[in-house]
């Protein structure tokens, strides 16, 4: 099989694996805080180191990382129903890798594929118990859900909570795709690790939003993936300082108590990572002046038998 042939499945497999990721969440998000929300968000985190193998595996075949999304199942109030469409998305991940497994002969790609089956297996044996559970407490569910959408957030609430949704997802893509090409390990760990810090901020502005009655839509804005490591970064830093701008502007509209301390730490949180990619930069092209200026050395003239002869003697 040609690494164009596994490449492509590949990315069949990525688009599945952020879809799933997405959709896991955002049916946590709509439970609120129960048992089975937490246990949701846990399976999420899973499709998201799915997620991060496969891109490596890409890379290390010579592609480029991919952020393409597979179209949700779907979301709707009855959690039941959501975790339907889970079973069905396992389902359909299984069939998928059970195929690839088969068509591809490198012993690497089957291995990784393998593990990630086993997980999409155990997942799918977990949202049928879920079917079932969400059934049991229907009932409580919709008498909840009719509570939360009684007093609905002033629209300029919901807009700020749903730009900061917006901006979060988008920064995690744009991190971690930025964090499989960059050659620097350390700059790398750290785009993965605060893509991470993201990906809480992102939670945290979703549930908010659920609990005052809005729906989190999670989509991204425009991303910039694209140049040289220097260029990432910057376009990293550039990112955050947007955003930083965006949620001190915000926070003096904000009347809730809770809501405006949770805005103030995340932008906090964004002026750190602000301050840390720029230090990262400033060593980056440090290395890279230090690289230019150091002389290049003279190339070494081969010995000859009378040069040898000559420091034997000596």
């Amino acid at each position: 099989m040609s690494k164009e042939d596994i490449l492509a499945m590949l990315y069949e497999d990525l688009k599945g694996e952020h879809m799933a990721v997405v959709q896991y969440l955002r049916h946590a998000y709509a439970m609120g805080e129960m048992p089975m929300a937490f246990e949701v968000e846990a399976i999420a985190r899973e499709e998201m180191r799915h997620f991060d193998w496969l891109n490596e595996l890409v890379v290390e075949l010579g592609g480029k990382p991919s952020v393409e999304r597979a179209k949700l199942y779907g979301v709707v109030e009855n959690v039941a129903d959501n975790m339907r469409f889970d079973v069905q998305a396992e389902q359909d991940a299984i069939v998928l890798y059970r195929q690839h497994i088969e068509a591809i002969d490198d012993p690497h790609i089957r291995l990784v594929l393998s593990r990630i089956l086993s997980d999409e297996e155990s997942h799918r044996v977990d949202f049928t118990k879920f079917v079932g559970e969400a059934e049991q407490m229907a009932a409580a569910s919709a008498e909840g859900a009719a509570e939360a959408s009684g007093g609905k957030p002033p629209r300029r609430m919901r807009d700020i909570l749903d730009e900061g949704v917006r901006h979060e997802y988008t920064v995690i893509l744009q991190y971690l795709y930025h964090r499989y090409l960059m050659p620097d390990c350390e700059v790398g760990n750290e785009l993965e690790m605060q893509a991470i810090n993201e990906m809480q901020h992102l939670g945290w502005l979703a549930e908010k939003l659920e609990g005052l009655g809005g729906k989190p839509v999670v989509e991204h804005t425009p991303l910039a993936l694209e140049g040289s490591a220097e260029d990432m970064l910057q376009a990293d830093i550039a990112a955050e300082r947007a955003v930083t701008a965006t949620y001190s502007q915000q926070i003096p509209e904000i009347e809730d108590p809770a809501l405006k301390a949770l805005i103030t730490r995340i932008r906090d949180h964004e002026i750190y990572h602000d301050k840390l990619f720029s230090s990262l930069l400033e060593k980056m092209e440090g290395a890279e002046e230090g690289k230019a200026e150091k002389p290049a050395a003279e190339p070494s003239q081969p010995p000859t038998v009378g040069s040898l002869f000559g420091q034997k003697q000596e």
